[in-house]
Order: C-alpha cells, then structure tokens, then sequence
C-alpha cells in the first residue's frame, strides 16, 4: 500500500529535507536557468491557499516552489511513489498521491485537509505539460476544491521551462526562467462564480488570471517588460 505524504506539524515551514533541496535547486537555477521570481508578496507567510499553474515542464513544481519559505503540497500519481529515493522525496516534500487512471475522492479530501490545515496546495489545471510553453485548456477537475475549500487562491505563470526541459526530454538545457506570482482572485468574484451553471464562467477566469502571469513572466524574459 502507497504511503500518503506525511503531513508538516509546521505547515509554513519546510523540514530539513526541503530545505536541503532548497538549497540545492536554488543554487542551481540561479547559475544554471538565471532564474528570477517575482511578486511573492502576493503570497502571504501563513495561512491555507489553493496555487494555480500554468504546466511547462516537470521543473515546474520546484521552480514555483524555490522562492517561497514555506512548502507548496501537489499532487503527484501513485506510481511514482513506488519509485526508490524518488518516492522518498516525495514524501519527505509534502506530496500527496493520486491515481490519474481513477481519481477519487479521498485525494481531494486530502487536498481540503492541507488547505484546512494551513498548506499551500499547488494544482496544474491544464493536466499536462505544454507542447510549446503556451497555457493550454484547463480541465475543470479544479472547481470542486475551489467550491469546498473556501481559501485564496492565488495564480502563477512560469515562462522559459519548456526549452529548459521540454516535454519528451530528458536533458537539462541553459535557458532563463521567470516566474511571476500574481494576486489572489477577487473572492467575491470566485464565489459568484462557483455557484452551480458557472462552471464554464469559472475556468475561464481562473484561465485568465495563470495566462495573465505567463504572459507578463514572458515578457520579463524576453526584455520588453521590467
């Protein structure tokens, strides 16, 4: 049996093994992708949140992660917790698993219990890793825990990880990475929108907001933007 991730008695602080990796992968992406992030004041140091990203590549969660000093909970497929020193991390990091093959319900309830609880719950809506680094569809499978966590929730764009490591890929290639963190939404927008036959309404707005913070992050990188 799967062990789930072990829950944080500190959940805005990492433990040594996060902070460890901090470490590490800071070090690294600053020399190796001139990683810059900015608008973490749009993050605040406690309190429960649900993080909404745009998918790139599977550097993702790390380089969303990095910045911040407290931890980020994703959800991570079952079999990968199966694999030795992987699985290790990731329950030493704060993941939760999920069967993607049959996603139930004691996932979410995990998810609402980290929020309840004061974490940070990172989400890819989009489901998987962009081809060109554009923000693709996302998939609703987000608005129920938007409806039943009642928490901020905060959007995030990333720009430049699809040529550090594209999808299919293995290797590592040089490249500058930005990172933009953008205002929670507008709560009572969220609300209004979470009723029943809003659901289409829903996703486009939170759609809009991750490919508001992709574009500027864009736009960092490339210069035409401060």
């Amino acid at each position: 049996m799967n062990r789930p991730a072990d829950p944080s008695p500190h959940p805005t602080r990492r433990n040594m093994v996060w902070l460890t990796l901090q470490f590490m992968m800071r070090l690294v992406y600053m020399l190796w992708l001139r990683y810059q992030a900015r608008g973490l004041e749009n993050v605040p140091k406690t309190g429960g949140g649900l993080v909404l990203v745009n998918h790139q590549s599977f550097l993702d969660p790390t380089l969303v992660g990095v910045p911040l000093q407290r931890p980020v909970s994703y959800l991570a497929r079952d079999s990968l917790f199966r694999v030795p020193v992987i699985g290790w991390v990731l329950r030493n990091t704060y993941v939760m698993p999920i069967n993607r093959d049959a996603p139930g319900t004691a996932s979410i309830r995990t998810a609402l219990q980290r929020m309840n609880d004061g974490f940070l719950v990172g989400l890819f809506p989009e489901g998987t890793r962009s081809p060109d680094g554009t923000v693709g569809e996302f998939k609703p499978g987000f608005i129920s825990m938007i409806r039943r966590a009642k928490v901020p929730v905060y959007p995030v764009g990333i720009a430049g990880a699809h040529e550090a490591m594209p999808r299919g890929g293995v290797r590592f290639w040089r490249q500058k990475v930005r990172v933009v963190y953008g205002k929670p939404l507008c709560p009572d927008e969220v609300l209004r929108l979470s009723a029943k036959g809003h659901e289409d309404e829903l996703v486009a707005f939170v759609r809009s907001a991750v490919e508001a913070c992709q574009a500027e992050a864009q736009s960092w990188r490339d210069g035409t933007s401060t």
